[in-house]
């Protein structure tokens, strides 16, 4: 298992098109991934699941990870918190 802690920097935060973009991320990995934020978690490869998250812009999320690719999944997400979601 692999965890990893981010910030979601993008101003308007985690909606309907990061959450494509997240659940296109991992979608191919074997293993499980979910997103954390407070005490709410969801799977990772859920586009329902993501947007009900709730991650507004500065929220920290903990991404989760398990399984035998789980650091390349953890990887991928974040880099895509870290290009902001390709936005500007």
């Amino acid at each position: 298992m692999a965890e990893h802690i981010i910030t979601v920097s993008n101003r308007a935060g985690i909606h309907a098109r990061p959450s494509a973009l997240i659940v296109q991320a991992v979608k191919d990995f074997k293993c499980n991934v979910y997103l954390e934020k407070g005490n709410n978690r969801i799977n990772g490869k859920s586009i329902m699941g993501v947007l009900t998250l709730g991650a507004a812009y500065k929220s920290e999320v903990k991404i989760i990870a398990e399984g035998e690719d789980a650091e390349q999944a953890i990887e991928a997400l974040v880099q895509l918190f870290d290009s902001k979601f390709e936005e500007i």
